[in-house]
């Protein structure tokens, strides 16, 4: 019986002869998956021989990474602002940059948050859980994408703050929200097709690309910044993450929507990540 070392450098191997990328790191979180412990306990279980279980799980999970299925959609987990969400190949895998997001948004105040276009909830959800006073809806094109989030927020407790509406944008939205949130398809359909394969491949095509696209991802910009001011209180922020290229544009449709306070928040490398802007007098509705 081999043990788990020798299993995952055999692992380790394969996944390089496919051409990915991260190879040791991915096949150690594969690894873990397979025999049911925490990342960061795996050092520890390297040396301990693997049952016919694991090494099946193992190896049929490596032969997944090899085809550029996504780790976290092998492991049906990724780690989300300190939560774990379950992610399918119906939504995008949040990323860590989406982060920023969350942190502009915790540092004002909501009891009412819309974010468009949910996917797996990871947004709302991780905001609703810093906020236990606060109640939200997630909307998405996507009814198999919705029952995701809806499974998500039953995992994390929040099933009975969270409301999910099959829904294009803003579209039979009713009511005012302290807090509208949003990480809208913004590539091209040139940039989709230069994606890696893990991503262009495996994630939901409708989650990257807008469907009427521009050539410049920027039109659920257009539709979200022209309409959202209807549906926030006097003082609400809009907030949407965009690609690092956008930012000066997506500024300018919030600036020309009325909005105000727009600011550009950069993440960790420097680039453009999120913009956002403050709602100064209410809207009649639409």
């Amino acid at each position: 019986m081999s043990n788990a070392r020798s299993l995952l450098e055999a692992g380790v191997a394969r996944l390089r002869a496919a051409g990915i990328e991260g190879a040791p790191r991915d096949a150690r979180r594969l690894m873990a998956h397979a025999l049911g412990v925490d990342a960061a306990r795996l050092l520890l279980a390297m040396t301990d021989p693997v049952n016919d279980a694991q090494r099946q799980r193992f190896c049929a999970a490596i032969a997944a990474r090899a085809r550029q299925q996504p780790v976290a959609q092998i492991t049906g987990q990724r780690l989300f602002w300190g939560r774990g969400f379950r992610v399918t190949s119906d939504v995008l895998d949040p990323r860590p940059e989406t982060e920023i997001l969350i942190a502009a948004a915790l540092g004002q105040s909501f009891s009412r948050v819309l974010d468009l276009g949910t996917g797996s909830g990871a947004i709302l959800l991780s905001l609703l859980a810093e906020r236990p006073q606060a109640q939200g809806v997630g909307t998405d094109l996507s009814r198999t994408a919705l029952d995701v989030a809806q499974g998500n927020a039953r995992a994390l407790g929040l099933a009975d703050r969270a409301e999910w509406i099959v829904a294009d944008w803003l579209d039979g939205i009713s009511g005012r929200f302290d807090l509208i949130v949003s990480n809208p398809p913004y590539l091209s359909a040139q940039e989709h097709a230069e994606l890696a394969e893990d991503v262009r491949l495996w994630e939901p095509r409708m989650a990257l690309v807008p469907h009427d696209d521009d050539g410049r991802g920027l039109v659920a910009y257009r539709q979200i910044s022209a309409r959202a001011r209807a549906h926030l209180v006097t003082g609400g922020w809009l907030m949407v993450e965009i690609g690092p290229s956008q930012g000066a544009d997506v500024r300018e449709f919030l600036a020309k929507a009325g909005f105000m306070e727009l600011q550009i928040l950069r993440d960790l490398d420097g680039r453009d990540r999120v913009v956002m802007g403050r709602n100064q007098a209410a809207l009649a509705y639409e």
